[in-house]
């Protein structure tokens, strides 16, 4: 079993991201990508020359996080010149807000990691690393995403300067519109997410290119109702859980001073997310029909259960309440005296016995 020493940069994006940075690097040397240099996905160019922010991803949706059991070995097996890099493994665990409607032109979610404070019980986890996503609707693979992380103290306020901030002239007009909109919680779910890369190299397909992929499996629930409270039609605060394996082109690597064109770049990108597609459909028998994002997965799930755009709007929760033990001035409608803990509530997606997500690490070592 792997030593998994990136688990312990959890809590620090930036040694996270640079040691896994030079872990890739040493393992694409390792297989034979010498004066090679890393490539981030570029800017997907449209005919009339916009400049998207492209999540070039698939994935699929099974009962069960236990389905997944040998999935790695599965892929190794499955695909020649597919290599796991070795010691890349990482968790998280995602809270995820929906906070657009169905009716919404994009998705938008809050999203954040959840940590126990040092010595303190694990079972009692606050959001970090906040942050907010637009991405357009449904599954497909090649979906505009755009994401800002926002400071504690900015919460409150409107992100549309952030997302300005980052993207600059890239950012649609459309998506600075959306941005500014009215946020509401629609609903949550909690996430917990056993994430690996591999490098894909096919030199008939993708010539000197080779493909790095983030690939992840995630167990997780979806709350019965928007603010987490108890829902008699499902008999819990949890209407469903599932799992899914997802896939994204994260970058790719080529030879020093070579720069492949914008096209050849993208072709490889699908081509790349076809080659691992292939033996997953293959070898899942019991893959759910689900065409929706996990976001919209929410919005549906909440609507299942009789909750209308009305009851959204009259109930005005705002992300940053979930970050708190005792709300400002929401009460228990069985005892107006009890403040709500809508933290507590959150806390119960990851850890309600009857629907406790497993651990990464239990993840990670069923996945092997």
């Amino acid at each position: 079993m792997s030593r998994r020493p990136l688990i312990k940069h959890i809590r620090d994006h930036d040694a996270l991201f640079t040691e896994l940075a030079l872990l890739r690097n040493k393992f694409a040397e390792h297989i034979g990508l010498t004066h090679y240099e890393y490539h981030k996905v570029p800017k997907f160019i449209t005919p009339d020359g916009r400049r998207l922010s492209i999540e070039p991803e698939r994935s699929i949706i099974v009962p069960n996080y236990r389905d997944f059991k040998g999935i790695k070995s599965l892929l190794e097996n499955s695909i020649e010149g597919f290599y796991i890099i070795k010691d890349s493994e990482i968790g998280f665990r995602y809270p995820t807000a929906a906070i657009a409607g169905l009716d919404a032109p994009y998705i938008k979610r809050f999203r954040s990691e959840f940590f126990h404070r040092v010595d303190e019980n694990r079972n009692i986890c606050r959001p970090l690393n906040l942050s907010v996503g637009i991405k357009s609707r449904g599954k497909a693979d090649k979906r505009e995403e755009y994401e800002v992380w926002v400071p504690d103290e900015y919460l409150e306020q409107d992100p549309t300067p952030l997302f300005i901030d980052k993207y600059g002239e890239d950012l649609p007009d459309e998506i600075r519109d959306f941005a500014s909109t009215q946020n509401y919680v629609h609903g949550w779910m909690g996430v917990k997410r056993a994430a690996f890369e591999a490098i894909y190299q096919n030199p008939q397909h993708l010539g000197e290119l080779a493909i790095v992929l983030g690939l992840s499996v995630d167990a997780y629930n979806i709350g019965a109702k928007p603010d987490l409270s108890y829902s008699p039609l499902v008999d819990s605060s949890i209407a469903v859980g599932n799992a899914e394996f997802e896939w994204e082109v994260m970058g790719f690597y080529s030879p020093k001073g070579q720069h492949a064109d914008h096209d050849q770049i993208w072709e490889a990108i699908s081509y790349a997310i076809e080659a691992v597609d292939t033996p997953l459909r293959n070898n899942y028998n019991n893959l759910l029909a689900i065409q929706e994002s996990k976001t919209e997965r929410i919005l549906s799930t909440i609507k299942s259960l009789g909750i209308v755009e009305q009851d959204i709007v009259e109930l005005a929760l705002q992300p940053w309440e979930f970050l708190q033990t005792e709300s400002a001035n929401r009460r228990k409608p069985q005892d107006p005296s009890r403040t709500v803990n809508l933290l507590g509530r959150l806390n119960r997606l990851f850890y309600q016995a009857d629907h406790h997500l497993p651990s990464l690490k239990e993840i990670h070592d069923l996945i092997v």
